[in-house]
């Protein structure tokens, strides 16, 4: 008999990875920014006029007026007047509350962290001045359900406040008779009560905020 011969072995064929293509990090194109940009500067400008002529005073060709553009235009940005009155309050808080945040968790003894959640409650008077108004003083016309989005901000803010007394109190830096959440409110109050008289008088917001924690801290100091 024959012997059959093996049939001939194809050669494998090794398969190729495919090549990875180099992701290169594109530029945000200009309409991303431009939009970006826009709608900084519409919130900007509705947080100038809700400050000056108040919610009902101020209209959203108020806010078109300022930026030179035409009110139909500022509707990409935002639906209307509600919703710029929401970002703009947003925004007066959101800083606050970072800002705060990062205190609280920092270094330092509960005084010296509650001085420095102090000073930096005042500083935004300075730079942000319309949004802290308008955060102050026109938020209560906000609707319901964005009154409430608003409000989240705001007590996560004074939790951070009452967080720190408490440590304080638990230390002994403070007082142990004190109420943290009335003692909360009592600072918080004074210190937004600022922002109706700064600039009246002859003091500079170092100085304020000097006297400012002085005060406090005096009064939630340990009684001899």
């Amino acid at each position: 008999m024959k012997s059959r011969s093996a049939p001939p072995v194809k050669a494998s064929r090794r398969r190729r990875k495919p090549r990875r293509r180099a992701v290169s990090a594109r530029p945000e194109t200009p309409s991303k920014r431009n939009t970006h940009r826009r709608s900084v500067e519409i919130i900007e400008a509705a947080a100038q006029v809700f400050a000056e002529r108040g919610y009902h005073g101020a209209t959203t060709q108020d806010i078109a007026d300022i930026l030179h553009i035409r009110q139909a235009s500022l509707y990409y940005y935002v639906p209307s007047k509600e919703a710029a009155l929401e970002l703009v309050c947003i925004q007066g808080v959101a800083g606050f509350f970072e800002t705060a945040q990062a205190i609280a968790s920092g270094p330092g003894k509960a005084r010296e962290r509650l001085a420095g959640l102090i000073r930096a409650h005042m500083v935004p008077i300075l730079d942000r001045g319309n949004f802290v108004r308008v955060f102050l003083t026109q938020r209560q016309f906000l609707p319901n359900r964005s009154r409430r989005r608003v409000g989240k901000w705001s007590r996560g803010l004074e939790k951070i406040f009452e967080t720190v007394i408490r440590d304080g109190m638990r230390k002994g830096e403070f007082r142990g008779d004190l109420d943290p959440r009335l003692t909360t409110l009592a600072i918080l109050g004074l210190a937004n009560g600022v922002s109706s008289w700064y600039g009246k008088e002859d003091a500079s917001m170092e100085r304020i905020g000097s006297e400012f924690v002085s005060l406090v801290l005096d009064g939630l100091g340990r009684r001899r």
